[in-house]
């Protein structure tokens, strides 16, 4: 009966995306649609299985955890509603909705979770509590995500679908934490509505109401799922609008909002005691400290002086951008890691060698990609020292910075220079 259902709802699914305005509209045909939609329900049945038979070694407990306490309050929700509605904003803390950006003691902390187990209760009621039924329509709803930075990558680099197309979806470690069944695939839902919503207002001078519903969406579903990257979030936005606008050369607008932020960044809590941004960055780094696990290594630890930070940047950078290393590698999941950050490197080496020359000003838009993305990419280094956990987070801001290089890599002076190549072994 399961296998039925499963079928049953995938066949459903994968016609209502060729239906949906929103999919339709970005000029993918039916059959792509499809295949995406596929490979994302693939990669979350992977996921799945991966978390029944490796979880505790990949540190992947959580996808199962949150069905089994979805269970729970799908009886909840069934028995009493207005409870199962009620308990999310239920605070027993004495700081009550305080510690905006601690793990401890914390509601927000707690309302990651209980998001998504409330989202899964919900589901629950159609899919009758089966994990890969779940998984459909959890597909369906992260399948938002990709279609809309697609379709703004798109409008970015017009004549290029194929190529953007393959890497959003073709990268590995965004496909696969995607689309299992957890908060990172709505997570990148979130910040996905607040780009297609803020890159088309800016483009059209104007914010309708279906952008500015997106972008209260996009907005709470980040918020509610991983509330720091508000922190990165606002300087990269002030400054794609105020580049958008300003009659200045954008980067000038972009580096000159992010010094500003730097500098309020380190002093903001001599104005105001209570927001001590750096300190919140040393409490992220000792929670994960204070953790186990396989993947660990050992960094060096911060302060939230302006020193530490700079003395600690390199090792953050070698973190987020480099590893896990060949040395790193202890099971199949990080050799795959090893291998695609290896590969992603070479692309970038090939980027800065072979890119298009162009005298026109990087778009406001693109350097919103890079800044927002090296942001978080940055505070994880600085915070985390588990290396799957690393590859985890880092990879829903791959599409933002992969897209922008691969599609400005000039692929014909590179077939030119391959044909050379093989002409001249050839005539030897």
């Amino acid at each position: 009966m399961d296998h039925l259902l499963f079928a049953a709802y995938l066949v459903l699914f994968a016609w209502l995306i060729t239906k949906i305005k929103f999919f339709t509209g970005s000029g993918l045909n039916a059959s792509q649609l499809i295949i995406v939609f596929l490979l994302k329900v693939m990669a979350g049945i992977f996921y799945g299985w991966i978390g029944v038979y490796y979880g505790q070694m990949a540190q992947m407990v959580d996808t199962w955890a949150y069905h089994y306490e979805s269970i729970k309050e799908y009886h909840l929700l069934q028995t009493h509603p207005a409870d199962f509605f009620s308990n999310i904003f239920h605070n027993s803390y004495e700081n009550g909705y305080s510690n905006f950006l601690i793990s401890k003691n914390s509601w927000w902390n707690d309302l990651k979770g209980n998001f998504v187990i409330k989202v899964l209760a919900i589901l629950n009621l159609v899919s009758f509590g089966n994990y890969y039924v779940n998984l459909i329509f959890y597909s369906f709803l992260t399948l938002f995500g990709p279609i809309a930075i697609f379709r703004v990558m798109k409008d970015l680099f017009p004549g290029k679908q194929l190529t953007i197309l393959a890497s959003i979806i073709l990268v590995p470690s965004f496909i696969y934490w995607s689309s299992g069944i957890h908060k990172d695939g709505l997570l990148f839902v979130g910040l996905s509505l607040i780009t297609y919503s803020v890159y088309f207002s800016l483009k059209e001078n104007k914010f309708t109401l279906s952008r500015l519903v997106s972008l209260a969406i996009g907005i709470l579903l980040v918020l509610a799922l991983r509330n720091f990257l508000i922190v990165p979030l606002i300087p990269a936005l002030l400054a794609w609008i105020l580049a958008s606008r300003l009659k200045l050369r954008p980067i000038i607008v972009f580096l000159s909002i992010y010094l500003i932020f730097i500098v309020l960044f380190f002093t903001m809590r001599y104005l105001l005691p209570s927001v001590d941004l750096p300190n919140a960055v040393v409490i992220k780094q000792e929670e994960f400290l204070a953790l186990s696990g396989g993947s660990a290594v050992t960094v060096e630890k911060l302060t939230p002086e302006f020193t530490s930070f700079l003395k600690n940047t390199p090792q953050a950078a070698a973190l987020s951008f480099i590893r896990p290393y060949p040395t790193d590698v202890r099971h199949l999941l990080s050799l795959a890691a090893a291998i695609e950050i290896n590969f992603l490197i070479v692309l970038f080496l090939i980027f800065l060698f072979w890119h298009k020359r162009s005298t026109k000003p990087v778009s406001p838009a693109v350097l919103f990609f890079i800044f927002f993305s090296f942001s978080v990419l940055m505070m994880i280094g600085y915070t985390v020292n588990f290396l799957g956990a690393i590859v985890r987070y880092r990879s829903i801001v791959f599409p933002f910075l992969l897209v922008p290089m691969i599609a400005s890599i000039n692929w014909g002076a590179l077939k030119q220079l391959f044909n050379n190549y093989i002409l001249k072994n050839n005539n030897i």
